[in-house]
């Protein structure tokens, strides 16, 4: 009994440990992107255009072709139920909504998370283990504004941006299955598609993706910044990373999901 009171004693100072470290990190990350640019400190506006383009424009062709392909599953997978009432032209329905507001941004944001959010933790931690950080560290320039400033903007604005390019390539992916394959007539498919298409929908879709960007992002440089042991930690730490961030992303699209069902 001591010991497993002691193991969760133990568990829950590191929880709180964790939470204390990541708190400091979000605060100088806003200070350094916010307070710190009004005061004449400078931005790194390339660093995170550079980011951006290798978050967002390099992530779309996965990301297209995952949506794509989902918006046909969902479309032939609908077709089963609805052609036994005659309904095939609420395939059109069903794959908009669904789109915009649970699998587009959630495909988004996973697939994000394993080819950016990896190596962000990736980065960092090898810039960790081989003492460049220190180094930076040396010669005055501060970790989180050369380092976390530019993937944070980056990020924010590149899971946003790569999931409207998904919801608009998930539905022309349920469009190619419901008019090609399932049979549907062209203007019916698209007047059902445009009549399911709400602000609300696209409200909710957006929201979550801001938040998946910043929970990719603070967990990959979270991460990163805890390697320790050479190689072998930086691979057990992106791991790690990746696990952590599609947990997190999960817990934030249930919130939001009950939060917009009540709204």
């Amino acid at each position: 009994m001591t010991g497993l009171v002691g193991a969760v004693g133990r568990w829950a100072l590191s929880q709180l440990a964790a939470g204390a470290r990541i708190s400091v990190l979000m605060v100088d990350t806003v200070r350094w992107m916010i307070a710190a640019p009004l005061r004449g400190k400078g931005l790194r506006v390339r660093s995170a255009v550079e980011h951006l383009v290798e978050f967002g424009v390099r992530s779309l062709p996965i990301v297209g072709l995952i949506c794509f392909l989902i918006g046909v599953i969902i479309a032939l997978q609908s077709s089963y139920t609805l052609d036994r009432w005659g309904a095939n032209r609420f395939i059109a329905t069903l794959v908009a909504v669904s789109a915009l507001r649970e699998l587009a941004p959630l495909m988004t944001a996973v697939l994000m998370t394993g080819r950016s959010g990896s190596a962000i933790t990736a980065e960092i931690g090898t810039m960790k283990v081989g003492e460049e950080i220190d180094a930076l560290e040396v010669m005055g320039l501060n970790p989180v504004k050369f380092l976390v400033v530019p993937k944070f903007l980056a990020m924010v604005l590149a899971v946003p941006c790569v999931t409207v390019i998904a919801m608009l390539i998930m539905i022309f992916g349920g469009w190619v299955a419901g008019v090609m394959i399932v049979g549907v007539d062209s203007a019916i498919y698209l007047e059902e598609t445009v009549r399911a298409l709400s602000e609300k929908d696209l409200a909710a879709g957006l929201t979550k993706s801001l938040f998946f960007g910043v929970a990719i992002c603070w967990v990959g440089v979270y991460r990163g910044f805890q390697v320790e042991g050479g190689a072998e930690g930086v691979g057990r730490k992106t791991t790690s990373s990746v696990v952590t961030s599609i947990f997190l992303i999960i817990i934030i699209d249930l919130v939001f999901t009950v939060l917009f069902y009540y709204a």
